[in-house]
């Protein structure tokens, strides 16, 4: 996969990003989603990923840019970056906030 095969108007269609996204999907427990994560996500992308959501929750309750950074240590780049695609993005985050919003069940 080239960097010019997954730019901003293609990345949907690369193939290996559909077959990583069929393999997310596959996942059956918030387990076996981890340890998928693990599997391909360094622990630093691990951290990011999880800061970004964590971000974007806080976000969606209404909770100020500075006050979000304090909370989370993430820097306000990354907050002011995680409101943009909240806002414009393609939809994931709002999906996935409300999806995380139902009691868990076992």
């Amino acid at each position: 996969m080239t960097a010019k095969s997954f730019g901003e108007k293609n990345w949907r269609n690369n193939p290996a990003f559909k077959a990583l996204c069929r393999a997310l999907a596959d996942c059956q427990t918030p387990e076996e989603v981890a340890d998928f994560l693990r599997d391909i996500g360094t622990l630093t992308e691990l951290h990011a990923w999880s800061e970004r959501f964590e971000v974007a929750r806080l976000l969606a309750e209404g909770k100020s840019y500075r006050e979000i950074a304090e909370l989370t240590g993430a820097s306000t780049t990354t907050v002011t970056r995680v409101a943009k695609f909240l806002r414009d993005g393609e939809g994931g985050y709002r999906s996935s906030l409300k999806i995380n919003a139902r009691p868990e069940t076992e």
